[in-house]
């Protein structure tokens, strides 16, 4: 079954054959390509590193309509990477700006933008108007989410991903092979894997891999071509290395498989684990409230769990590094009758590691710096520049 169905298609203008004459000379794509390109519907879930290639170049090649979903506003770490920004949009809501740019290159298409993140609420609406989705996400709950709803409305879910280096691309499709669940039936633990924004990431990086899945997209538009359904390209950016996996669909798969036993869109924070609903809140401290506490002498004993290279960026004054992974067991190291307030960028790590100690039996006080180095930054020491 085509992905675009030929009573959709329509002839190209004369500026608009001389503006993808370049596809038009290649045999696989030619006129007939180009006017389903035109005709394509792409749905692109985040417009930050993976997101912005994506969608500068479906515009350049043509895709008639270009969806945009995300919730954040442009930040100045965000320009490292994400090339559909400036520094003048610093502030401005991400899609808003997207699709200033995406206009600017390509005044021809449909662009409709939704400033707001994708939950179970809106997914199943929003994705049934798109022939595909392009995942540019960087959170397990919305590629759980995207993936689930793909499979739900047959939809090609167009995968890419990436951190410090490396990165990986594929299309999960669970008509023609697997899907994301076959891949990673279960999301790590909360905490254990960081993000972009805790690890870091090559600047380039999301360029190549968003660069990718385009080229994904257009070849599943255009038919004709071996996409990589049931394949996961993984790409080494640092050493220059590239390899594949042959992907296999899981017949015990629970959403795609042959006995399913998810059948609708669930609550997929909850699913990764990071709701604190049923489990004992975990007390907090403010920046403030902290210096207040240092100034006045208090016994406290803070606990930096970042890793080594977020340390090196900025050292908290007098903490005690002790990276994630290493808290349970030296956990004997701790005075339970010392207040323990633990550090990581945001307060999110920080609230997994007082509730690993929780688990292993830790009596003392502890306490969670709420926001993270980055409210410290933002609110005792203006000259530390958050990340």
């Amino acid at each position: 079954m085509a992905l675009i169905s030929d009573d959709r298609l329509s002839e190209l203008s004369f500026e608009e054959l001389s503006r993808y004459s370049r596809h038009l000379l290649l045999p696989d794509v030619g006129l007939e390509g180009q006017k389903r390109l035109k005709a394509a519907k792409v749905l692109i879930v985040g417009t930050g590193g993976l997101g912005a290639p994506l969608a500068l170049y479906l515009a350049a090649a043509g895709v008639g309509t270009l969806g945009l979903v995300d919730y954040d506003k442009v930040e100045s770490s965000n320009l490292q990477r994400q090339v559909i920004f400036n520094t003048r949009d610093i502030g401005r809501p991400k899609v808003v700006a997207a699709a200033e740019r995406v206009v600017a290159l390509n005044p021809d298409l449909e662009i409709k933008t939704y400033n707001f993140s994708l939950s179970s609420r809106n997914a199943l609406e929003i994705i049934k108007d798109y022939d595909l989705v392009a995942d540019g996400t960087d959170n397990y709950p919305t590629r759980y989410l995207v993936g689930d709803a793909c499979v739900f409305l047959k939809k090609p879910n167009v995968y890419g991903s990436v951190f410090q280096f490396e990165g990986q691309a594929t299309v999960f499709d669970a008509t023609r092979g697997p899907c994301y669940r076959c891949l990673y039936p279960a999301p790590p633990p909360p905490g254990l894997v960081p993000s972009c924004g805790e690890g870091g990431v090559m600047g380039v990086l999301p360029g190549i891999i968003g660069t990718l899945q385009a080229s994904e997209v257009i070849k599943l538009i255009v038919g004709g071509a071996r996409p990589l359904i049931g394949r996961l390209f993984l790409f080494d950016a640092w050493l220059m290395r590239a390899s594949e996996l042959r992907l296999e669909k899981n017949p015990d798969c629970p959403v795609c498989g042959k006995n399913p036993t998810i059948t609708e869109l669930i609550d997929y924070e909850n699913f990764c684990g990071l709701k604190d609903t049923v489990q004992e809140p975990i007390p907090s401290i403010t920046a403030s409230e902290l210096k207040e506490r240092l100034e006045n002498g208090d016994k406290v004993k803070i606990i930096d769990i970042r890793e080594p290279h977020e340390q090196m960026l900025f050292k908290f004054p007098g903490a005690t590094p002790i990276p994630f992974g290493q808290l349970v067991r030296r956990m004997d190291e701790f005075d339970p009758t010392i207040d323990l307030v633990f550090i990581c960028k945001i307060g999110q790590r920080s609230l997994y590691a007082i509730r690993a100690l929780r688990d292993a039996g830790y009596m003392g006080p502890m306490y969670n710096l709420k926001d993270g180095v980055n409210a410290w930054a933002r609110d005792v020491e203006p000259k530390i520049v958050a990340y």
